[in-house]
């Protein structure tokens, strides 16, 4: 009861107070200014932004940009040879001797290529007189036996699992040690079958990845590359390892794996792979 009389006696008070103040503005004058004041600080209606209708926008109906060949003028193009914007080489304007440099000699002039040209022996079409290395440099051919310390690319043969065109380390070597085109580089190997690039490896990689020795392929005449082994079926599931053949073959490169498989007492990675594939094979018959 307490409680309620006090809020009674409150309110009663509030509303007489209001009251008072009410009547002392109306004396004073100030009522409309306030209404006035109110009306200036309510806010704006917002103003109704006209929507743009899409109208559709209608294309001139001219002829459209044709090229020659749609309009029936490819004669006249293909015969115009200003018109086609052709490279130097195709042209015949110029011939860069450095762009030449794999080419090999046609044999006796009769324009036929020289038969089973060794791969690791290609001969230049180029004077090499102004094209060799400084005797500084060739003094440091024979610092790496496996690959050679030197990369030439015009009188380098190019590996074809590690792709260095390099001259080769070996000391005895013609090719290499005096650029003669009419030697075999001692320090790469060639197929008595293909006689392709397939079968050119240095002495490193011949070890490394397939398990041979330089001196014992440079001995045996009928050696084959891994691709015309496989090719001949003379060792089944031995395969080229070099990350070309894998991708042919929709296979992931084994990258540095000789590490791995001295571990597991192979001889090479090729002897790695060749064990994997096996396996893999008798897997699938059973």
């Amino acid at each position: 009861m307490g409680r309620l009389a006090a809020t009674f006696d409150y309110e009663s008070l509030r509303n007489a107070r209001i009251s008072e103040n009410q009547a002392r503005l109306v004396s004073l004058g100030v009522q409309g200014k306030i209404s006035e004041l109110r009306a200036k600080a309510s806010p704006a209606k917002p103003v109704e932004t006209s929507v743009k209708k899409s109208c559709k926008k209608v294309y001139d109906r001219s002829s459209l940009r044709r090229s020659d060949r749609l309009k029936g003028k490819s004669g006249e193009v293909l015969f115009n040879s200003d018109s086609l914007r052709y490279s130097e080489r195709l042209r015949a304007r110029s011939v860069n001797p450095l762009k030449l440099n794999r080419r090999r000699v046609l044999g006796n002039g009769d324009g036929e290529e020289e038969a089973n040209t060794p791969a690791n022996a290609p001969r230049l079409k180029v004077d090499t007189t102004e094209l060799r290395p400084s005797p500084e440099v060739l003094s440091r051919r024979c610092d790496s036996k496996g690959r050679g310390s030197v990369y030439d690319p015009i009188f380098g043969i190019c590996c074809h699992f590690c792709r260095q065109k390099k001259l080769c380390g070996e000391e005895d070597c013609k090719r290499c040690g005096d650029l003669d085109m009419d030697e075999p580089c001692l320090g790469k190997t060639d197929c008595s079958v293909c006689h392709s690039s397939n079968g050119v490896l240095c002495r490193a990689c011949l070890k490394v990845r397939y398990g041979e020795e330089m001196e014992e392929v440079r001995e045996n005449k009928e050696w084959m590359c891994p691709h015309c082994q496989e090719e001949k079926g003379i060792n089944p599931y031995w395969i080229c390892n070099s990350s070309l053949c894998l991708k042919k073959r929709k296979m992931v490169p084994t990258g540095i794996a000789i590490f791995k498989a001295r571990e597991a007492g192979y001889k090479s990675v090729a002897h790695l792979l060749m064990d994997k594939l096996q396996k893999a094979a008798n897997h699938r018959k059973y």
